[in-house]
């Protein structure tokens, strides 16, 4: 399996439009960060879990020139905003684009992309194939490669993380169940969110990512959905354990 972080930081980015702040203003490419997504090469396929606004910029930056499958966290705009542009894998690939949601998260996707969902479709919109998920425990299967949902909370709302293989992958969360920490343990890399390093309603900071990656204990961990308010790349990293990164756009993992 090889992993490719398409985009680490939080939903307005780094840098931040307007900010002037150290992290805003560096010129170390670690710091530039687009909207959080990942993708995976594995058992031959190419599935990429959330198209945020940057989608686009991103599948030219690592050119992901085919594309068998979408997997959706959840709902929020900076993780589904570049639905539109599979646009271009339907007419490369000739074949409708399979998602997989939750079916929460697929009426929102109805809603805000009605057009692509209508009866009568306009000419050259996105082709989609939907394919919900059902339940937050059972695995599923994503173009023959198996997915175990792992559930948390992102402040009240319900959102997915998944761990295919021996890979966890946690974005948008500040709560884990103990179910859904044992579903985590003994993968050999595990990504976590970590906004910031002050207490927030909606995301893990990185004291608390850290204190859970310590004790699940994997040879490998990765922060993701990073703000500007987490301070400059190399100057975090040097204080975390040595097992413990921060992720980067175009960052590859291999397992």
């Amino acid at each position: 399996m090889e992993i490719t972080f398409l985009g680490t930081g939080t939903s307005q980015g780094v840098p931040v439009i307007g900010c002037t702040c150290a992290v805003c203003r560096s010129v170390d490419y670690r710091d530039k960060r687009l909207r959080v997504s990942v993708h995976l090469q594995v058992q031959g396929k190419s599935i990429i879990i959330d198209s945020g606004p940057d989608f686009r910029q991103q599948a030219l930056r690592e050119r992901v020139e085919h594309l068998d499958a979408l997997v959706f966290t959840h709902e929020h705009k900076d993780h589904t905003g570049g639905l539109d542009d599979i646009r271009a894998y339907n007419f490369r690939q000739q074949q409708d684009m399979p998602i997989h949601a939750e079916l929460r998260v697929l009426e929102q996707l109805k809603r805000e992309y009605s057009y692509i969902f209508a009866e009568h479709k306009y000419p050259g919109i996105p082709q989609v194939e939907i394919h919900p998920i059902l339940s937050d425990t059972d695995s599923f299967w994503v173009q023959g490669v198996e997915f175990q949902p792992i559930r948390a909370l992102h402040y009240k709302l319900p959102v997915l993380g998944f761990r295919v293989g021996n890979f966890t992958y946690v974005t948008d969360a500040n709560h884990l169940t103990p179910e859904a920490l044992e579903r985590m343990r003994g993968s050999e890399v595990i990504v976590l969110n970590a906004l910031r390093h002050e207490k927030h309603i909606s995301h893990f900071t990185l004291q608390e990512a850290v204190a859970i990656l310590e004790d699940l204990a994997p040879n490998r961990a990765y922060l993701t959905h990073i703000s500007h308010q987490l301070g400059r790349h190399h100057e975090v990293e040097a204080e975390l354990p040595p097992f413990i990164r921060l992720a980067y756009d175009g960052l590859r993992v291999k397992l």
